[in-house]
This record gives C-alpha cells, structure tokens and sequence, in this order.
C-alpha cells in the first residue's frame, strides 16, 4: 500500500514580472513534526505558504495535502494556516472570530472556550480586536488556527510580538500538537525559539528549498558561574576546552558525554560551581553559512 504524504509538492513556481520568487520546488514530507521554514526578509515564505494554502495561484506545479489536490476545499477541514493579524476584523471580539470558525468547520461552541483557555485568552475572549495588543492578536490567531485540530499546520511568523511568557506557551502548544501527531509548518525569524522546537530546517534561498537537518550541525556550551572566574577560566583553557567570556560567565563548548568530567576537573581544583545552564545552538550557524551574518 503506497503511504500518502502528508505534504507534497511537485515543481512548483511562481513568478511575478521578472522575479522568480518559487523556482521548481518539490519536497516531501512524510511523517508527522515540526519543520521551520527560514529565510530573509523578502525571499518568499509567505509566498509559497500562500500557494501551497492555494490563497493565491502557483504558475506551474502540483501541491497535496494530506494526500488531496491543495485545491480541494474539503481538505481545509484538516488544514490550517495561520496568517498575520491582517485577516483579524477590529470591530469583532476573539469570541465572534472563534464562533465564526466553529461554524464552518461544524464544531460545537464548547470549542471557543476550550481553545481559548488552551492559548491563555480566556480573559480578553469577549473584547473587540482592535482593542488586542500584539501578543493578543497572536494567540487569536493561534486559537484560530487550532480549533479545528488540524492534522496539517502552517503558520506565517507565529512568535512575532510574543513577550517571553507567551512565547513559552507558544513553543509547548508547539510541542503539545506535535505529541499529538499534527506536522507543522512555520516561518519564523526567531532562530533562537526554532532551536527549542525542532532540528528540521527549510532554508528558501533563490527561490530554492535546502533541506537541513540541526542534529547533524548542533553544538552544544554549558555557561558556568564560578566562585574564582580566572582561575577556572585558565584551568579550562589549560585542558583544552573551547571557551568564552559572557555577562560574567564562562561558556564551555562540550558535547554532553563530556560534561561530567569537566565539572569533576572545576570542583577537584578547589573551584565552586554558582550556577550552570545548558544552551544548544545550530540554526543560527546554518543560517549565516546559507545567507551570511544578519545586520
């Protein structure tokens, strides 16, 4: 029996006037997880997010959802994609946006207050969206995305405008879904929240897709607190470690199968340990190779 994918595209293009925006793509994924889809300003992820949703036409190619053409509407039953907050109405509340969505899909209205305590809007639910703050309007438009419980995610730039607490809840309703056998799609610029989420990177470079997977390209640092800095700094570097000054700290370049034997080697030379974080790095090298270092 032949295994559907659960995304497939086939050569797809498009182009406005002279720009080649989405040249000859064709990717599959067959199994369930996260991937981000990464690139500059302008290279063309909303794009070819567009097309795939088949909110707007590619000039040639074939794309599949979930085994179905992209251009079969019934396939958006198990399908979402959240966009930025310019699909939001400022004259309607979360609630009247979310029963809107409960309607089409056939949900029961139980769902709004399900999803909407699930995202931490609960309290803000019933007020109109142009009174939402950034962040509000990004959990409106996670709840929105989700309350159909999709079995295939996209999501344009979902950690835009988050504070810290938010992007936390954001990252495990990410890993939740992911758990629960949703793959999803996400653009993002955040490289720092993509490594807390997956090691399965789309880079879009000329139009292009560069299939990387992190776990081939991660480096892993432990950023020690010491009671004598300099002395366990020339300890360190004296036993070879890779190492550098941060905020006070020293961070130590080392695989996790030797992080053992580093602190033993600190503690045995009479220096205390204050306080030690890990701290996995992977996109941000991949992406400076791929376009050269961010402004």
């Amino acid at each position: 029996m032949t295994k559907i994918a659960i995304l497939e595209l086939q050569h797809v293009n498009k182009k406005y006037k002279t720009a080649q925006v989405i040249d000859d793509v064709s990717l599959v994924i067959d199994e369930p997880g996260i991937w981000a889809l990464v690139g500059p300003n302008g290279v063309g992820k909303t794009t070819l997010l567009n097309g795939i949703c088949n909110i707007i036409p590619f000039n040639s190619g074939k794309v599949e959802l979930l085994g179905q053409p992209n251009d079969n509407y019934t396939v958006f039953k198990h399908v979402s994609f959240l966009q930025d907050n310019t699909v939001l109405f400022h004259y309607l509340s979360g609630y009247d946006h979310l029963k809107y969505v409960c309607d089409v899909h056939g949900l029961p209205k139980k769902r709004i207050k399900e999803v909407a305590a699930y995202v931490g809007m609960t309290g803000y639910l019933e007020k109109k969206v142009g009174d939402y703050s950034l962040g509000m309007k990004q959990h409106l438009l996670l709840a929105i995305s989700i309350v159909n419980q999709p079995k295939l995610l996209f999501m344009d730039e979902p950690l835009t405008g988050l504070d810290p607490s938010s992007a936390i809840l954001v990252r495990k309703i990410l890993l939740d879904l992911e758990k629960q056998g949703t793959t999803i799609i996400l653009s993002s610029h955040n490289l720092a929240e993509i490594d807390r989420v997956t090691n399965q990177i789309l880079f879009l470079k000329n139009g292009k897709i560069i299939e990387v997977d992190r776990e081939n390209h991660m480096e892993t640092h432990y950023i020690f607190k010491l009671s004598d800095k300099l002395s366990g700094k020339q300890l360190l570097m004296a036993s070879g470690y890779s190492i550098q000054e941060e905020n006070g700290a020293i961070k130590v370049t080392i695989n996790e199968s030797g992080i053992d034997k580093c602190i033993k080697s600190i503690q045995d030379n009479g220096i205390s340990i204050l306080d030690i974080q890990k701290e996995v790095t992977g996109s941000e090298k991949l992406y400076e190779e791929t376009f050269g270092k961010r402004e």
